[in-house]
């Protein structure tokens, strides 16, 4: 346990460069007192770090000074190469740095570990997007990422659901975060912290203007709390059920344990969102509660019936044409034999038949 945390002491000096005890001891869970222990461990051991004294001291390591990756377990290579995503990296166009990143990781790594690594990306693949699409179309996600590395303003013109529709903004891009196949932009703006969906962004114009992040900002713990505050609002109210097992497990709810009804109450949007929802459990749901709830669906299934009860419409008949409503030409006479052999066809037998068009061709 104490090897493990040395080793993470002497990464986060590496890559973070000078940092207070304090900082080292927030980010390995211990107390202060533990980490000038484990300084003085690391320095017994000839590592080369050395502490400030003052407001603005802390622990470093010598400049150029810096450790091989061979302290890494067969789990935490695998969970590198697993978080490296391909398909991600070229969005953002970092494709082929992260190609060479591997390149160098797996060249630092003992051979064991190398089999690990090459094993995760052969039997794991992420598929980000849904089902029912192939992600979104984001011209603007390089442009976005190059402002977020940077730190650089952008304007943006900007779709959106309410009025005004488009909108034209300048922002400070925070961060990207991408959810389910879909990227967001999480950027300050004049009416605070706001989150852009990129594919919404129809032009991005960067700015020569640097911005600092307040150090206060962190992009995980504020995006947590706005998915919570989205799914919050989300489901204001909810519904008691009816349920059969099928209904429950389409629902989420557990059945009963004799597999007949269940009663239940379920979270929903609204009473619009509901009663499509429920619509599509058919049979296996009966609506209790809230009574309008319920008898918005009765109404639907009311309608349904009765619609289903008459007779399917007939289709329209096809509407004649001049050249089938014309009267037929008089009969040529008779024409003697022809020189190839071709029987003559009767003037009645060539009178076109009328043919139903498809309703996109059929005259107004």
């Amino acid at each position: 346990m104490r090897a493990s945390r040395l080793v993470t002491l002497l990464l986060l000096l590496q890559n973070r460069g000078r940092m207070t005890a304090q900082q080292l001891a927030t980010e390995l869970e211990v107390s202060v007192r533990t980490v000038y222990r484990d300084v003085e461990a690391l320095s017994t051991a000839g590592i080369p770090l050395y502490g400030d004294a003052g407001h603005a001291g802390g622990y470093r390591l010598v400049d150029g000074y810096r450790t091989r990756l061979t302290g890494l377990t067969a789990q935490e290579a695998q969970a590198a190469f697993l978080a490296a995503l391909p398909s991600t990296a070229a969005e953002l166009g970092l494709g082929e740095a992260l190609a060479t990143a591997q390149l160098k990781l797996r060249a630092a790594l003992p051979a064991e570990l190398r089999e690990h690594a090459g094993l995760i990306q052969r039997r794991f693949l992420l598929d980000a997007p849904g089902w029912y699409g192939d992600g979104d179309d984001t011209p603007h996600l390089s442009g976005v990422a190059a402002a977020v590395w940077a730190r650089h303003a952008v304007v943006l013109r900007y779709r959106r659901w309410r009025a005004p529709e488009e909108i034209e903004r300048r922002v400070e891009p925070y961060g990207l975060v991408l959810k389910a196949g879909r990227w967001y932009l999480v950027a300050a703006g004049p009416s605070g912290i706001r989150t852009y969906r990129v594919d919404q962004i129809d032009e991005l114009r960067p700015l020569d203007e640097e911005f600092a992040i307040p150090d206060a900002f962190d992009l995980a713990r504020h995006w947590d709390a706005s998915v919570a505050d989205f799914r919050a609002g989300l489901h204001t109210g909810e519904a008691l059920v009816r349920v059969t097992a099928e209904g429950a497990r389409r629902l989420g709810v557990t059945p009963a344990d004799d597999g007949g009804w269940t009663r239940a109450r379920v979270p929903i949007e609204s009473v619009t969102h509901a009663h499509q929802e429920f619509l599509r459990l058919g049979t296996d749901i009966e609506v209790l509660e809230p009574a309008e709830l319920r008898d918005r669906i009765a109404r639907t299934v009311r309608t349904l019936a009765a619609r289903y009860e008459e007779p399917p419409p007939q289709a329209a008949a096809p509407r004649a044409t001049a050249s089938t409503t014309a009267a037929p030409q008089a009969a040529a006479p008779p024409a003697a034999a022809s020189t190839t052999g071709a029987r003559v066809v009767p003037p009645s037998a060539q009178a076109p038949q009328a043919v139903a068009r498809p309703l996109s061709e059929r005259p107004g």
